[in-house]
């Protein structure tokens, strides 16, 4: 499978951040390897001076009203932990969750995440990835780094799965 080329993230307001990625595997798929947790463990963290963080705890409890707990590790050994809850799942179209730093005393608010999968065609997806509610321009800008290098990874893995 052929990984595409991520688009720029689109910056529509100083609080909120779009993502959007054409991704090379039906809705179906996109949509599991969100859900799963033996997946999200794969791909999700960005990367360090070129080596991807690890994620050696993922938690979920995916169901609406359900909670996740994730510890992403960096190449150096700092450990982050996020946390939220899901807030509509509609399988395999849309997931809806907040987001938040678990560790980071300065981090600790909220965010929303609303994920959307269109199908593309008979086998990729068009990927939505929206993030409202980041208190200031910094923190936008930083989370644009960390979710762009986390969908790459995303599409990555993605190539080596099968429906």
């Amino acid at each position: 499978m052929m990984i595409l080329k991520n688009e720029w993230p689109a910056v529509t307001g100083e609080h909120e951040l779009v993502i959007t990625r054409l991704l090379d595997a039906p809705p179906a798929l996109a949509f599991q390897v969100w859900s799963d947790p033996a997946h999200v463990a794969r791909w999700w963290g960005p990367r360090e001076r070129g080596e991807d963080f690890t994620t050696p705890v993922c938690e979920m409890d995916f169901q609406v009203g359900g909670s996740y707990r994730i510890c992403i590790r960096s190449p150096a050994g700092r450990e982050l932990w996020q946390r939220g809850r899901y807030l509509e799942i509609i399988a395999p179209e849309r997931l809806v969750f907040t987001f938040a730093w678990d560790n980071l005393p300065d981090m600790g608010w909220e965010t929303l995440v609303t994920v959307i999968f269109a199908a593309h065609g008979p086998s990729q997806t068009q990927m939505t990835f929206t993030q409202i509610g980041l208190p200031s321009v910094a923190e936008r800008d930083g989370h644009i780094q960390g979710w762009t290098q986390c969908v790459d990874r995303l599409a990555t893995y993605l190539a080596t799965q099968t429906v």
